[in-house]
């Protein structure tokens, strides 16, 4: 590998930007590429450029052949992350399943009677307020953040700086009527429409889940559904 390229590769990675290394296997020519074609060159040919985005959003290193021989595209993602704010009984069930699936787990909530290592152990915890919670926690393109509390002292310093960050995904519990004014809220903070749409309210997919550990499933294949549908710039 030039040293150019592993340099860059080592900055993008402690920058946690999702990366893939694209290696012509015949003469050994490398190229990095980028989840939405940020730095790749025109030359390259589009067949590389699609695959190296399915490949980052797949999570999975792959193979294809072209006009120039075998190119093989190996993945550099930073780790998933979720970000849960509220330490509620959905955020019990959610927690670990989130952790099985591959997440490293931030729970924020500065009511510390509730958020609890016994309530919550192995999952690292913030008792500072959402904001600076997440000012911390620098959502990317790897991060979801999912609101639970119920409380717009909590759930909306969360909800607006994750607006502000790349968050792939972000969620709030509660009913229609509850979005719609936490969407109301958002707006009166200088949000436009576009940047709301991001905020999927009610949480969840639409399975008929009722208790938390089915509404923390409903949450789960949500975030799924939108990490690997991921919109293609």
């Amino acid at each position: 590998m030039r040293s150019d390229i592993f340099q860059q590769l080592q900055a993008d990675r402690a920058a946690k930007i999702p990366v893939a290394l694209a290696t012509l296997l015949d003469g050994g020519e490398q190229r990095l590429l980028y989840l939405y074609g940020k730095k790749n060159t025109k030359d390259l040919p589009a067949a590389i450029s699609e695959a190296a985005r399915d490949a980052i959003i797949g999570d999975r290193a792959v193979t294809i052949e072209t006009d120039r021989g075998t190119v093989f595209i190996n993945v550099y993602n930073p780790p998933l992350r979720m970000i849960i704010v509220g330490a509620v009984h959905i955020a019990q069930a959610l927690a670990p399943m989130a952790a099985v699936a591959g997440y490293v787990v931030h729970l924020v909530d500065p009511r510390t009677a509730f958020a609890s290592a016994e309530r919550f152990p192995d999952v690292a915890i913030s008792s500072g307020w959402p904001d600076e919670a997440m000012a911390a926690l620098k959502p990317d393109l790897r991060t979801a953040v999912v609101t639970l509390t119920h409380d717009p002292k909590l759930d909306d310093p969360a909800l607006s700086a994750a607006l502000k960050s790349d968050a792939f995904y972000i969620g709030a519990l509660g009913s229609g009527k509850t979005q719609a004014k936490r969407l109301e809220r958002m707006r009166t903070l200088g949000f436009q429409d576009h940047d709301t749409a991001r905020i999927h309210g009610p949480v969840g997919l639409r399975i008929g889940a009722k208790s938390p550990a089915e509404i923390a499933i409903s949450i789960m294949g949500e975030i799924t559904q939108v990490l690997r549908q991921a919109v293609r710039a």
